[in-house]
C-alpha cells in the first residue's frame, strides 16, 4: 500500500505540474494577445492617416489627369484649326500665283501665235513678190 500512495501521489504531484504550466501558458498567451491587440491599434492609429494621404494623394492625381486631359484635347484642337487655316492661306496663295500665272501664259500663247502669223505673212509676201519679180523677167 505504501507504493500506491507513493505513485498516486506522484501523479497528484505531476497533475498539479500541468496544470500550473497550463495557466501559465494561458497567462502567458492572454498578455501576448494584449500586446498584439496594443500593436494592432499602435499600427491603425499610425495607419490610418496614411490612408488619409495616400487618398488625398489619388484625389490630386486624378484632377491632375483631368486638367491635362482638358489642356491635351484644347491643344489638338488649336493644331486643328492651325492646320486648316494654314490649308486655307496656302489654297488662296496657290490660286492667287496660278490666275496670273495662266492668264501670263495666255497672253505669251496669244503673241507667240501673232508672231507665227506675222512670219507667216511675211514669207507669203515674200513668195508672191519673188514669184512677180521673176515673171517680169522672164521673157
Amino acid at each position: 500500500m505504501v507504493w500506491r500512495d507513493v505513485f498516486l501521489g506522484v501523479i497528484a504531484v505531476a497533475t498539479l505540474a500541468i496544470a500550473v504550466a497550463q495557466i501559465g501558458v494561458i497567462i502567458a498567451a492572454g498578455l501576448m494577445a494584449r500586446r498584439v491587440g496594443r500593436m494592432v491599434e499602435q499600427l491603425e492609429r499610425d495607419v490610418k492617416p496614411l490612408f488619409g494621404h495616400l487618398n488625398a494623394i489619388g484625389a490630386d492625381a486624378s484632377r491632375a489627369v483631368a486638367l491635362a486631359t482638358a489642356q491635351v484635347e484644347r491643344a489638338d484642337k488649336l493644331f486643328a484649326e492651325f492646320a486648316g487655316r494654314i490649308e486655307q492661306t496656302l489654297t488662296v496663295v496657290q490660286e492667287s500665283i496660278d490666275r496670273p500665272a495662266r492668264e501670263g501664259r495666255a497672253m505669251i500663247g496669244a503673241f507667240r501665235a501673232a508672231m507665227q502669223a506675222i512670219r507667216e505673212l511675211r514669207h507669203a509676201r515674200a513668195r508672191q513678190g519673188r514669184g512677180e519679180d521673176d515673171d517680169a523677167l522672164f521673157i
